[in-house]
This record gives C-alpha cells, sequence and structure tokens, in this order.
C-alpha cells in the first residue's frame, strides 16, 4: 500500500494547481485530445501517494512547465512563486530548457545527456521523476491494451512517439536502472513494475 500523504495542502500548492493548469490550459496530452493537466495532476497524487510533502507536489505539479511553457524564464517564475527546493526538482525533470519545445535537440542525445544528470538525482528528484515515468508507462499501456483489444499490434501507439519502440523502452529501462542504483524512492517498486509490463507488451525484454 502507498505511504499517504499526511496534512492538508495550503495555498501554496492550490496557487501551483491554478498556475498549473493556466500554463497548459491549451496543450494536449501527446497523441490524444486528453488536457495535458490530467498527466500532471496524475503525478503529482502518485507523489503525494508515495509520502512526497507539498514542495514536491507542487513540484510534480510543474514538472514539464519549464520544458514544455517557456524555458528559463518559466523556471524563473517557479523559483520566485514557490522557492529554490522547487525549482531545483523542477530542472532536473527538465532535459530541454529552449523556449520553443518544438525545437529541441536530437532525441537521443539528449536524453543520455539526461541519463548522466540523473545520476546525481537526490531523493527529491528520484521521488517526482520517478512518478512521472510511472505515469507515462501507464498511460502508454492502457493505449497498448486498448489497441490489441480492438485486434490492433500496438504499431498505432508506438507511432505518437516518433521513435523505435525500442529507444522509448530503452530509456525507461535506463531510469528504473539509476534509480535502483542511487537507492530508489518510496515508487520504485511501482516504477519496476510499469517497466516489465511495458517490456511484455511491447515485446522488448533486456538481454
Amino acid at each position: 500500500m502507498p505511504v499517504m500523504h499526511q496534512g492538508p495542502l495550503g495555498p501554496r500548492f492550490k496557487d501551483a494547481l491554478t498556475w498549473t493548469i493556466e500554463l497548459h490550459d491549451t496543450q494536449p496530452r501527446k497523441g490524444s485530445k486528453t488536457p495535458y493537466a490530467a498527466h500532471l495532476l496524475s503525478v503529482a497524487a502518485l507523489v503525494l501517494e508515495g509520502g512526497g510533502d507539498e514542495d514536491q507536489a507542487i513540484a510534480a505539479l510543474l514538472h514539464d512547465a519549464a520544458e514544455d511553457q517557456g524555458g528559463q524564464a518559466t523556471l524563473d517564475q517557479i523559483r520566485a512563486r514557490y522557492g529554490d527546493r522547487v525549482a531545483r526538482i523542477v530542472r532536473g525533470c527538465t532535459d530541454s530548457m529552449g523556449a520553443d519545445p518544438y525545437r529541441k535537440s536530437e532525441w537521443r542525445p539528449r536524453k543520455e545527456a539526461h541519463l548522466r544528470e540523473l545520476e546525481n538525482a537526490d531523493a527529491d528528484l528520484r521521488l517526482v521523476y520517478s512518478a512521472d515515468k510511472i505515469h507515462n508507462m501507464r498511460d502508454t499501456l492502457t493505449g497498448l491494451y486498448r489497441d490489441f483489444a480492438s485486434g490492433g499490434d500496438g504499431s498505432a501507439v508506438w507511432r505518437i512517439f516518433r521513435k523505435p519502440v525500442e529507444d522509448t523502452v530503452w530509456y525507461y529501462r535506463s531510469v528504473t536502472e539509476v534509480f535502483r542504483r542511487k537507492g530508489g524512492s518510496a515508487l520504485q517498486g511501482e516504477l519496476e513494475r510499469q517497466l516489465a509490463a511495458l517490456e511484455g507488451a511491447a515485446g522488448v525484454r533486456q538481454d
């Protein structure tokens, strides 16, 4: 059972919740019409259920804000509004700090560089980033199972990512392994379970 967050969430969290929805108001989830806020709310819920505190939950809500909604300028606003700790976690979740989310550098080198940064991830970052990856994998698995149920082979789901399925699974596996070596978080077990499920559904297993 998850460790439940104890105590009420204060005005800082409520402010972050409103701002999160405003920042991502017109942004859909990749390959769907689902509001992007659904992902951010889910990540924050996982963090709280994993015993996270208010700063970690705020960072969860805003973990994609700098990457998708303004780069360094948005990160500076996060620091001014919620403090250095929240900004540090958000920065650690961010692999591209450009102001334009549609002009990121090449995917594989960018992810390899971020993995090197994650080797130094502290407990705050491991918890929030694990929650992000867990929800991403759950979302992908839901799409795959739905496609399989309708007679598909999953290729329609993988096309959303515009990269080979092996690359997507490689990154999730790499993050999981880095965090395992670093001591994980309260969500490490769930991270491992979702990775195993994704590898099975994708037909990609580690050698």
